[in-house]
């Protein structure tokens, strides 16, 4: 597979993830997948998978739209937007999130390693009731 497909099979694979999307984690991700994000740092596909899970169970929607896409070799690197709708986060409106994927893919063409740079407090600190206050006074002090 060539790495450009396999990209566009990561993208596509993001765009249909949600609670019940997990359990196809192998056709993207390899057995020993290292997984780290602002958040969390799992190592492999299973734990993965769990991880996932977590994170998509009170999810009513995510959505990812894709901007820069760099590839050399087996290392890709592409920029995001991510639209999400959590219940308890902001009201139950609409989060967005920009960020960006460091991949590096195995010779199949899955994920061997994935690492998502963004920014944790405009994806979940600022919208939680007693801390988002504070950080959103922070941040308007700071600019």
């Amino acid at each position: 597979m060539s790495n450009e497909q396999a990209l566009a099979n990561f993208c596509a694979f993001f765009n249909k993830l949600d609670n019940t999307c997990t359990e196809k984690l192998y056709e993207v991700y390899t057995e020993e997948v290292v997984f780290s994000d602002p958040l969390h740092h799992v190592e492999g596909r299973e734990a993965l998978e769990r991880y996932f899970a977590t994170m998509y169970e009170n999810i009513e929607r995510c959505q990812f739209t894709y901007h820069t896409q760099q590839q050399q070799a087996n290392q890709a690197f592409v920029t995001w937007t991510m639209v999400f709708i959590h219940p308890r986060l902001a009201r139950g409106q609409p989060i967005r999130v920009e960020g960006c994927s460091a991949l590096t893919f195995a010779d199949d063409g899955r994920v061997l390693r994935h690492r998502d740079y963004f920014d944790a407090g405009a994806m979940l600190y600022e919208h939680l009731p007693l801390i988002g206050r504070a950080i959103r006074w922070l941040k308007h002090r700071l600019s």
